[in-house]
C-alpha cells in the first residue's frame, strides 16, 4: 500500500519545494492561470488512473486541488497559498486516501509550513522557476511532505522543447528531479513554460526502466477574475 501511495504522489507532483537560501522568484498573481486539467497515469502493475487537477483563485487565494482515482483507490490533496512579490506561501494544506477499506487523511496549518511551501504550493513555484531558466546546474530543493517532515531532491533543467500530448502540441519545459539519498531513482517533469502549475507530462524511472507515466489528456482555461480580493 505504501508504495502505491508513495508512487501515485510522486506522479501527482507531491514532491517539489524550494531551497533554503535560493531566493523565490519574483512573481504575483499576474503570472498564474487558472486551469482545469485531466491526466492519464500508468503505473506499472496497477489499473491505469485518472488524476483531475484545478488551479483556481477563491477569497484572495490561490488553491490547488489534485484528485486521483483508480477502481481499488482514491486519493486527493489540496494547498491554499498566496503569491506576493517575494514568492509563493503556503496558508494550509490537507490531503487523503482511501485504499481497499484503509482511510487516512493528513492536514498542515501555517505553523506546520512555517517558511516552506507544501507540495501543491511547490509545484507551482518549481515549475516558476523552470519557465524562467532559474538554475542550468544541479540545483537543491527542501520542501515538506504530507506529514511535515522535511526531506530534498535536487533538479536540473535538461531542455526546452515541443511536446505532443493527446491534450495538443505545447512548449515545454523538461526537468530531471533526483533524491540524493537514491540517485538510481529520476522523475522527469515537463511544465508548460507560461501557466504555473501546469504538469503536462511526467516520468517516473527506476535503475534505468520507466515505471510510472503522466500524461495531460484534457485542458481548460480561465480568466482571472477581476473583482477577486488582492
Amino acid at each position: 500500500m505504501m508504495r502505491f501511495r508513495r508512487r501515485l504522489a510522486l506522479l501527482a507532483l507531491a514532491v517539489l519545494a524550494p531551497a533554503l537560501g535560493l531566493g523565490a522568484a519574483q512573481a504575483d498573481d499576474a503570472t498564474l492561470t487558472p486551469f482545469s486539467a485531466s491526466y492519464r497515469l500508468e503505473v506499472k502493475g496497477w489499473p491505469n488512473a485518472s488524476i483531475d487537477h484545478r488551479l483556481s483563485r477563491e477569497s484572495g487565494h490561490w488553491q490547488s486541488r489534485m484528485e486521483a482515482a483508480i477502481a481499488v483507490a482514491r486519493g486527493n490533496e489540496q494547498s491554499r497559498f498566496i503569491v506576493t512579490p517575494k514568492g509563493v506561501r503556503s496558508v494550509n494544506y490537507a490531503s487523503g486516501y482511501s485504499l481497499l477499506g484503509v482511510r487516512g487523511s493528513y492536514r498542515l496549518g501555517s505553523d506546520e509550513l512555517g517558511e516552506r511551501l507544501d507540495r501543491q504550493a511547490a509545484l507551482v513555484e518549481l515549475s516558476r522557476r523552470a519557465a524562467n531558466g532559474g538554475c542550468q546546474a544541479t540545483c537543491r530543493f527542501v520542501y515538506q511532505d504530507h506529514r511535515g517532515r522535511e526531506e530534498s531532491v535536487d533538479y536540473r533543467i535538461v531542455e526546452r522543447a515541443p511536446l505532443t500530448l493527446p491534450a495538443g502540441r505545447f512548449d515545454a519545459v523538461k526537468v530531471e528531479v533526483v533524491d540524493p539519498e537514491t540517485p538510481d531513482r529520476q522523475l522527469l517533469f515537463h511544465f508548460h513554460p507560461e501557466m504555473p502549475g501546469l504538469l503536462l507530462a511526467a516520468e517516473y524511472h527506476r535503475e534505468g526502466e520507466r515505471r510510472s507515466r503522466l500524461t495531460l489528456r484534457a485542458l481548460e482555461t480561465e480568466a482571472p477574475d477581476p473583482f477577486s480580493c488582492r
